[in-house]
């Protein structure tokens, strides 16, 4: 089982809520940490994941979530509304990179995906979900590659491909009940064409009897 599937089944699951990404991120710049401080958990693994309720109205929320070294189970850090995330900036907007930064009401946060395509990946989905569940002020995505914002995303391409296949479909049943119908129509007018000379035909007949 993946690290995020796990993710899925420990911490969100259970809650009745539903992991749609999830990123493994390292910090750009070291937080500072109170001299005073003594003793570590040792050394960690950081997610960021985007998940969403399955009761209405859903409620989105991006969490971080930790895995300490020695020990299999994830802690959930960290949590905020998506109505608190006010920026995501991609840092690089011509190429892939897996640099980016999330930005909240309380504060910014500078991250290092473990892959630029895993970041990217996080990214399409993100702004999909928040076209979809920000109803008010929607956060903002800048220097981010077009493909990642537009209809090239992986959700936006599935939709649209299943769209296409359904008005393909529909058009094609149109012409085809039109050609039909056309075809009534013809068939139609060549048995009144032949009862007309068959009719005709019979008079002429009688009137040439009599």
């Amino acid at each position: 089982m993946s690290a995020k599937s796990a993710i899925n089944k420990e911490l969100f699951t259970p809650h009745d809520e539903k992991m749609l990404a999830g990123v493994q991120v390292k910090r750009r710049t070291k937080k500072k940490i109170p001299f005073l401080a003594t003793g570590g958990q040792g050394d960690y693994m950081t997610f960021i994941c985007l998940s969403v309720t399955n009761k209405k109205p859903s409620h989105v929320s991006l969490t971080k979530v930790k895995q300490f070294q020695g020990s299999s189970a994830f802690v959930k850090r960290s949590q905020w509304t998506i109505d608190q995330l006010r920026q995501i900036n991609g840092i690089d907007s011509n190429k892939d990179c897996p640099e980016f930064d999330l930005m909240f009401d309380n504060g910014l946060d500078q991250w290092v995906a473990s892959s630029a395509g895993e970041k990217c990946t996080f990214i399409q989905i993100l702004h999909h979900t928040c076209q979809r569940y920000c109803s008010a002020r929607k956060p903002e995505f800048i220097n981010c590659q077009s493909k990642l914002l537009g209809g090239n995303s992986i959700l936006h391409s599935a939709a649209g491909s299943v769209t296409s296949a359904v008005q393909k479909a529909s058009q094609a049943l149109n012409e085809r009940g039109e050609r039909l119908g056309r075809a009534e129509e013809r068939t139609a007018d060549m048995m009144n064409s032949a009862e007309q000379f068959a009719v005709t035909a019979q008079k002429l007949a009688m009137k040439h009897k009599c």
